[in-house]
């Protein structure tokens, strides 16, 4: 029984611990070409900061507790990106803007569903705070498409959404009684409801799909113009990774995109059943609370390690005997080096690949 762990937590074991912490590295290094330069907020938190900034989502999703030195409620954080917002916002709020943070580490929730059963991930991502124009959205995109190539991830596709699409049309040209409802059954692609609740909608269910395509029926629906920034800015975006990968638009697509302005969008990849990042616009609350906006992505290293593959498992035995200077030489060359503590052990039992033998490497 006491090696039993609770639900939604697991053991990373090897080579996938190393696969992990390998592609995490790849991952930043790719980030930090760009400039972004990495943070590293603390697990835990006062609930109450955490749930401002949290915006939506609240501390719903957050394991919370009190803490005997404060006695007040912490949070372990279920999201980094918004301890980075906060890191932003006060402690660089000095920083010219706008300022390119990156981050990686844990994150803890509360409950897990069917299709994300593990609570505990690992969250790698960037945030550019000062700036969500369509510059920094190329950027931002064109670092997240950069990121998974360098990671190794391979077949990447991209599905872009406006998540104000409705309030923008509300506002200008389709106004709506329930629009809470109308977003909703706009999600779930319900045709039935939506023109039960607003007919004129109806044209957003089908205009999802391949981008070009899609891009193509929302320029038609767009009859008024009121969304034509919108979507010149989304092009310009899509032009920015060109045919690295393949991009699809859903406009309507809201879950997930509870806290983002303009622009989002969901990262996947070949062979991983459900979306391995997540990014787009937002705004960052000050302690005056004015807000200022940004853009960023996330991504969830986890299901990525086996679309990967595990790293290469080269090691070099070096039997009971051999000179220090000899294994010290090797893995100056790179070799990883396990050395025999006991006359008596062996290659297969310290799972080698190559032996050292007449002063060099011998596979096995």
């Amino acid at each position: 029984m006491t090696a039993l762990l609770p639900e939604g937590f697991r053991d990373r074991l090897p080579p996938f611990a190393d696969a992990a912490a390998a592609l995490e590295a790849r991952v930043l290094e790719a980030a930090r070409l760009h400039g972004y330069e990495r943070v590293d907020p603390p697990l835990a938190e006062f609930a109450e900061g955490l749930a401002t900034r949290l915006k939506a989502g609240g501390l719903h999703d957050a394991v919370r507790f009190v803490d005997p030195v404060s006695q007040r409620t912490l949070a372990v954080r279920p999201d980094i990106t918004a301890q980075v917002a906060r890191i932003a916002a006060t402690r660089m709020g000095h920083h010219p803007r706008p300022v390119r943070l990156s981050y990686a580490g844990s994150v803890l929730k509360l409950r897990a569903s069917q299709l994300a059963p593990a609570r505990e991930q690992r969250q790698i991502g960037c945030e550019l705070v000062g700036l969500d124009s369509v510059a920094a959205a190329r950027e931002v995109v064109t670092v997240a498409v950069d990121a998974l190539a360098a990671a190794g991830v391979t077949d990447v596709s991209i599905d872009f959404t406006l998540p104000d699409l409705i309030d923008t049309l509300a506002d200008a040209t389709l106004p709506v009684a329930d629009i809470g409802q109308l977003r909703d059954r706009l999600d779930a692609k319900d045709a039935g409801a939506v023109a039960e609740l607003a007919p004129g909608y109806l044209p957003l269910i089908a205009a999802a799909g391949p981008f070009d395509q899609a891009l193509d029926r929302l320029r038609a629906f767009d009859v008024a113009g009121s969304l034509a920034s919108r979507l010149n800015a989304l092009a310009r975006i899509a032009d920015a990774v060109g045919d690295r990968v393949r991009l699809t638009l859903d406009p309507t697509e809201r879950h997930g995109f509870e806290y983002q302005s303009w622009l989002g969008f969901s990262l996947f990849a070949g062979g991983v059943a459900r979306e391995v990042g997540r990014g787009g616009t937002y705004t960052v609350m000050h302690e005056n609370g004015a807000e200022e906006v940004a853009t960023g992505f996330s991504i969830f290293a986890d299901d990525l390690v086996a679309q990967v593959g595990e790293p290469d498992r080269r090691r070099l035995f070096l039997p009971f005997g051999t000179p220090a200077t000899a294994g010290a030489a090797m893995r100056a060359d790179g070799w990883v080096t396990v050395a025999a503590l006991e006359a008596g052990d062996t290659p297969d039992a310290q799972l080698c690949t190559h032996l050292w033998a007449d002063d060099a490497a011998r596979p096995i």
